[in-house]
């Protein structure tokens, strides 16, 4: 009989890492929190990301507001790739007499550099890995993650 991965057990945690960064079985970006609550870095630095670009209308930790749904909750039901197209590509929502319009972001590098970060981040908080307000440790970051972000964002 072969032993089954940490992974295979347990679906909340990664099933490998490169460079820092973990996936999970599908190969979709995910976190990774100690026992401890130290996150990776990419789950941190979706917290800031999320704070900078995504808190005004999706409140405070994902948690929604009266103009965009809760991402705690949405991140249940999509997926990944799911994920990706509506921030890339807008979504509107018509219904009770409102109309909510999430816009297409996907030519904001803001969002689009960091958009695994933020995922990271969002998928920690609707698996109730991580609780609210900024996590206080994190691993260091990764020498891959600054080289990515510097050829996404361009010369500063």
């Amino acid at each position: 009989m072969v032993a089954a991965s940490a992974a295979q057990c347990d679906p909340k945690k990664p099933a490998s890492v490169t460079d820092g960064k973990y996936a999970d079985a599908a190969g979709n970006p995910t976190y990774n929190i100690s026992p401890d609550g130290k996150v990776d870095w990419y789950t941190y630095s979706g917290f800031l990301r999320y704070n900078s670009e995504c808190l005004r209308c999706h409140g405070p930790d994902g948690m929604g507001s009266s103009y965009a749904p809760k991402l705690v909750d949405s991140l249940k039901t999509i997926d990944y790739p799911t994920f990706l197209g509506i921030v890339a590509g807008g979504k509107k929502d018509l219904g009770a007499g409102q109309e909510k319009v999430m816009p297409a972001l996907g030519d904001d590098k803001n969002v689009m550099c960091y958009i695994d970060d933020i995922y990271i981040y969002l998928k920690a908080r609707s698996d109730d890995a991580l609780g609210r307000n900024r996590p206080t440790e994190h691993e260091p970051k990764p020498k891959t993650w600054t080289e990515a972000q510097d050829a996404c964002m361009g010369p500063g």
